[in-house]
């Protein structure tokens, strides 16, 4: 079923939940995991469910988006009809970038206008989830419903500055729809992925641009709940939103966790960018214990409930701990780390200790020396 279907995956919303990471790239390419950008978990998702076409909504800060993706070999959506296809923050009638979903879903038209797949499936980048669209394609036309949203059943609090919950009743209509609610508990979060016809799709931005609506979320999910079909599709297995450098932190610390990794990368591929990096070494003096370590890694010191990125390197009489060092990041000797988040190509010279906590990750920019 799925491959009557396109993906529209936006690449730039949610950017400022996480600045310190999105400041110099998109939420689609922020790294996690060692190894994947988060745009990689929407991507494969779709790719696993059958579906060859995807289109990229773009703003800024989007090349290493673009060299991320390439011509989309890596999750087989090189094709010549069809595979990745980058759409641009302009419209036909202006020249500035959009400033809201739903203009920059006027802007895109032409993509979904151009297509023959009867549905459309709509995601943001700040979700780590393993899910089968193809149920949640069969889940929306046993319903017959205008708009299907993808919720899970959420009891921390959420972070973000921008969020919607749903109350669906025993059918799964939804009754009501709630932006950033004060938390009461249990809270049925809309984790930004929904389903509809792409007919449904081009009236809905029709009729929204010709009754100058300015927002998907107030304007036409809360205040036409009850005019039309919206039902919500409670996925059950493991979410992890990435809404802010806390929870960054700890959804990359629970990757530690072999449950996890098992429910995230088990069943089906997570396909990310290949890189024919060299194997790790590792020298005599190495400890290496409960971490993820990529390729490329070089350690000569001890590493400890940490997550290290492509190409790290870690001198002598170190000590990494309950730590993120993303790629080609190079830390000199008799350092020590605790609770620290480096963003690439950081330099940490001999001999300096810094730490955090896991409510408050120490986090260093791209490109600085300490």
């Amino acid at each position: 079923m799925a491959n009557s279907a396109v993906g529209v995956i936006f690449s730039n919303i949610h950017d400022e939940n996480i600045p310190e990471l999105s400041r110099h790239r998109t939420m689609a390419s922020v790294p996690f995991g060692g190894r994947y950008r988060l745009i990689d978990f929407a991507l494969s998702n779709m790719v696993n469910s059958g579906i060859d076409t995807v289109g990229i909504v773009t703003k800024y800060n989007y090349q290493s988006l673009i060299d991320h993706l390439g011509s989309g070999k890596d999750w087989d959506l090189a094709r010549k009809d069809g595979g990745i296809i980058l759409l641009p923050p302009y419209s036909d009638e202006t020249d500035a970038p959009y400033t809201n979903r739903l203009e920059a879903l006027k802007g895109i038209t032409g993509f979904p206008n151009h297509r023959n797949e009867e549905y459309v499936i709509i995601s943001d980048c700040d979700a780590i989830v393993h899910i089968d669209f193809s149920a949640v394609l069969r889940y929306h036309e046993e319903k017959k419903a205008d708009i299907t949203m993808i919720y899970h059943e959420e009891t921390e609090k959420v972070d973000s500055s921008y969020f919607i919950t749903l109350d669906p009743d025993q059918t799964g209509r939804v009754r009501s729809v709630k932006i950033n609610p004060a938390h009461g508990g249990k809270e049925n979060l809309y984790i930004n992925v929904m389903v509809m016809s792409r007919k449904f799709l081009l009236n809905m931005i029709a009729d929204a641009m010709m009754m100058g609506l300015t927002s998907f979320g107030r304007d036409i999910l809360t205040k036409q709940v009850d005019t039309l079909k919206i039902y919500g599709y409670k996925f059950e297995g493991y979410y992890a939103g990435v809404n802010s450098l806390q929870k960054y932190y700890k959804h990359s610390m629970e990757l530690l966790d072999q449950d996890v990794r098992k429910e995230l990368f088990g069943a089906r591929d997570i396909y990310t960018k290949v890189r024919d990096s060299a194997p790790s070494k590792y020298s005599e003096n190495a400890v290496v214990k409960n971490s993820l370590i990529s390729d490329g890694c070089l350690i000569d010191g001890t590493v400890e409930n940490s997550i290290l990125f492509r190409g790290v390197k870690v001198g002598k009489g170190s000590v990494i701990k309950n730590s993120i060092v993303m790629q080609d990041t190079v830390i000199g000797e008799n350092v020590e780390l605790n609770c620290v988040i480096t963003d690439k190509n950081v330099v940490i010279r001999d001999r300096r200790h810094l730490s955090g906590c896991e409510e408050l990750p120490y986090f260093i920019a791209k490109g600085r020396m300490i």
